[in-house]
């Protein structure tokens, strides 16, 4: 009985897995068939190769793939016109051994692996001859014009080098050196860039797609600035579909003025095309976005109904109010949730009535011993309208149940509404009083998310006090990501204005939060604050790796002209006795790099000036 025999891995694996493309050395017969010198050409008739590999000849590649590397014993090809593993098995024995193609001395199995090699080489070559180009494609519609002017040349080449850094591999951790980070000056030189008008060069596009998909943070500069024609490039690649996302304003879609062209695309449109198309008609036309909407409200997927109920923030009004109450009783719990929070946006809307209502009687006037202070009941339940309202009964880990109830009834509730409950008071007046039995941490953060949310400049004033008091002492909230918040709604002179009183009375441990809602470049006095507690926190012999961020948003957010003002600083003083050892060079390097940043930014800047 003939001894059944596996190919060796090394020999089977190599021919199997080098596929189509035929690995030179795979195989003995691999070379005669592809041709190498001294064996037969690629033109090797059907009488000069073996039975075996004629038999194998048809068999799918994919079979083959499998027989090699499961091995010949294991899964025997199976050989074309109804020849069956036995067969190929018993032409090998009879046909291949001490044949030119098979192996000297061996028949059976080992014959019939032999006669597998061979086929895939056939296959390979056959592969290699046979190949038949694909049918053409539709060409794209022509790219659309983009009017706008083009980059000077210095911008240009600019771009092209802070493009180049961004895929460049990075570093090792560690020391940043004096050299400006490229990277994070994209987003500036794309702002400025939009700033002026220009367009991007045509051949830049791509790798402006690439930095975009990869940085979400780019992504509105980086569109903006490839224009209708990045966005038509973007339709072209998968991978940049998210650049049609917040398309409103392509060339990608229709006029929103023809009726039956915005009504196709909103029918058959991808959801990003959708989310762009609704965007564009709310910004042409509040309410013919809602209508379309509407159109097929009842038949959306609960995700996606989520994103349209959101878009309807932009241009939010009182006409919105029904269609928001509708959307109150959606079957997702995250859709009523948005709409009961834009229509507590809406001081006159029924909702927010009802939820005045509500927190009037939770909290009122009271008095502790002989002096003013706020009374609060928190509610004892979360009832089927409370919940229909957009309140939500359970509350997170840690939480009370009434204190949770409590302060959604509060931020939904129209900040009007206090001054008149409180005999006249204005708002800084109503947050300093006293808050009775220890509700006033939960009723002072409702009424900031309440400010927020209402866009009320007068309330986050007195929720965010004085610079100077601690954040433990402020009348509103100790969290610094809440007074962020809070900091927006201010106009940008005043936030700057508010964050360079905090930092000079507090230093920058805690400011860097508030640094970032600042507008940029930093104006007086706020760079100087902070480039002043820089200095201070050098010359205390602190840490530097603790203001690395700090340092870090000053490179991108100081104004370029202080650059010849911090010079001074770039030098290596004396380290104090109690200092950290090497902390003076880390802050020279830093300063160094500061300086260097600043003066890149201006060249940029000059680069990007029209008339260059």
């Amino acid at each position: 009985m003939p001894r059944t025999t596996t190919p060796t891995t090394p020999t089977t694996t190599a021919s199997a897995t080098d596929g189509p493309t035929g690995a030179p050395g795979a195989h003995p017969a691999a070379a005669a068939s592809t041709g190498a010198p001294g064996a037969h050409s690629a033109a090797t008739t059907h009488t000069d190769v073996p039975a075996p590999t004629r038999l194998l000849a048809a068999t799918s590649w994919e079979e083959l793939v499998t027989s090699a590397l499961l091995g010949t014993d294991r899964r025997p090809p199976a050989a074309a016109s109804g020849t069956g593993p036995k067969d190929v098995a018993e032409s090998g024995a009879n046909g291949f051994a001490g044949s030119a193609g098979g192996v000297p001395g061996h028949a059976g199995p080992d014959g019939a692996a032999a006669a597998l090699l061979n086929a895939a080489a056939l296959h390979t070559v056959r592969r290699r001859a046979g190949l038949l180009p694909a049918p053409a494609a539709p060409r794209p519609d022509p790219a659309p014009a983009d009017p706008r002017p083009p980059l000077p040349e210095a911008a240009r080449s600019r771009l092209n080098r802070l493009l180049a850094d961004r895929a460049a591999p990075s570093g090792s951790g560690g020391r940043r050196g004096t050299a400006p980070d490229l990277t994070e000056l994209i987003p500036q030189w794309l702002a400025t860039a939009n700033l002026h008008g220009y367009r991007a060069p045509d051949a830049a596009l791509p790798a402006l797609l690439d930095a975009a998909r990869a940085r979400t943070d780019l992504r509105p500069h980086a569109l903006a600035f490839a224009g209708p024609r990045g966005l038509w490039l973007a339709g072209l690649n998968p991978e940049w579909k998210f650049a049609l996302r917040g398309a409103s304003g392509s060339s990608l879609l229709p006029d929103v003025t023809d009726p039956e062209a915005v009504h196709q695309l909103w029918e058959e449109g991808l959801f990003a095309e959708r989310v762009a198309l609704l965007a564009a008609v709310r910004a042409h036309e509040a309410g013919a976005a809602r209508v379309l909407l509407a159109t097929t409200w009842a038949g959306e997927r609960a995700e996606d109904r989520l994103m349209f109920v959101d878009s309807l923030r932009s241009g939010l009004s009182g006409a919105d109010e029904d269609f928001l109450e509708q959307a109150l009783a959606d079957r997702s719990r995250n859709v009523r949730a948005t709409a009961a929070e834009l229509l507590s946006a809406l001081p006159e809307s029924a909702l927010a009535r009802r939820m005045a209502a509500r927190a009037l009687s939770c909290v009122s006037p009271g008095l502790t011993g002989t002096d003013p202070s706020v009374a609060v009941e928190a509610p004892h339940e979360c009832d089927a309208a409370m919940q229909r309202d957009g309140v939500v009964a359970l509350p997170p880990s840690g939480r009370g149940e009434r204190s949770w109830w409590l302060g959604q009834l509060v931020e939904s509730s129209p900040l009007a509404i206090w001054p008149e409950r409180f005999g006249g008071r204005d708002a800084r007046e109503i947050v300093a009083l006293p808050v009775a039995d220890g509700w006033s941490e939960e009723l002072h953060a409702a009424w900031c998310r309440a400010a927020v949310r209402q866009r009320d400049p007068e309330w986050a004033r007195a929720l965010l006090g004085t610079p100077s008091t601690p954040p433990s002492n402020s009348p509103g909230t100790a969290s610094l990501a809440e007074r962020s918040k809070l900091l927006v709604v201010l106009p940008a002179a005043e936030r700057a204005g508010w964050v360079a009183e905090f930092i000079a009375a507090h230093g920058l441990s805690e400011a860097f939060q508030l640094l970032g809602v600042c507008p940029t470049p930093w104006a007086e006095p706020l760079g100087r604050s902070v480039v002043d507690a820089l200095e201070i926190a050098r010359d205390a012999g602190s840490y530097p790796w603790s203001f690395s961020g700090v340092m870090g948003l000053a490179e991108r957010c100081l104004n370029p002209a202080e650059a010849g003002h911090l010079e001074v600083l770039t030098t290596t003083p004396d380290e104090p006795a109690d200092a950290s050892p090497g902390a003076n060079g880390y802050w020279s390097e830093a300063f160094q790099r500061l300086v260097s940043t600043l003066r890149l930014r201006a060249e940029m800047d000059a680069e990007l000036a029209p008339g260059r």
